[in-house]
């Protein structure tokens, strides 16, 4: 996918995944940024955004755009939230994150939503504004290497713990393969308690602290 920002930064070389589990959702990206994908701009871009306290979002695209799309997402659904109660859950958020992408007259993003509102939900949010609700997704020029992953390591009753480090694999088998994508990766995990953001400076250093965290079976013996 192409698009261009103000400064011709364009994310078109990325990686993202997103993952339900049995307690929460967790996305990951690579945090490489390039000019057409031929020439390294950034190599500590954060392409995992939270959009509320229980809702993220990773991006394909360009991070110019990617960023004032955020930035009317949560303007919308503030406004949401001021007429509805409980407030806006995860399939709300991707239907309004779709119609803005409909609407939108700039270059295209590819979105992966996930939130915890009120169970754990990824949503797939394409570049013409179509919704799928789906356990696992992935984004950008790595999607299939990380899909190839995916599709043997998965569990869907799996921890959040657990599948940080599933994440992670994925995300680091298609930097392997697809040299538009690397650098360093951020890794993002929401249950009902919090919203956590990790940022990591290389692909080995995230993979090995997520792999490094003990499981929920570990933790009980």
């Amino acid at each position: 996918m192409h698009g261009t920002d103000s400064d011709g930064i364009i994310t078109t070389g990325t990686t993202t995944v997103g993952l339900v589990g049995a307690d929460g959702v967790v996305l990951a990206a690579d945090s490489r940024a390039s000019l057409g994908g031929r020439f390294v701009t950034n190599r500590t871009a954060r392409k995992v955004v939270p959009v509320d306290d229980r809702t993220a979002l990773t991006f394909a695209g360009s991070v110019g755009d990617a960023q004032s799309f955020v930035r009317r997402l949560r303007a919308e659904l503030a406004l949401y939230d001021m007429d509805h109660e409980p407030g806006a859950s995860v399939d709300t958020a991707a239907t309004v994150a779709a119609d803005l992408i409909r609407r939108d007259q700039s270059p295209q993003l590819e979105l992966v939503l996930g939130g915890i509102a009120p169970k754990p939900a990824v949503y797939q949010i394409d570049p013409a504004g179509g919704v799928m609700d789906a356990p696992i997704a992935a984004s950008g020029s790595g999607m299939q290497l990380a899909y190839g992953y995916l599709e043997d390591a998965y569990d869907p009753e799996q921890s959040v713990a657990e599948l940080r480090a599933v994440a992670a694999m994925a995300v680091r088998n298609a930097t392997e393969r697809d040299t538009a994508s690397g650098d360093g990766m951020t890794i993002a995990t929401i249950t009902a308690d919090e919203l956590e953001r990790e940022q990591y400076d290389g692909i080995e250093h995230a993979v090995s602290a997520a792999t490094s965290q003990p499981t929920d079976s570990e933790v009980a013996r």
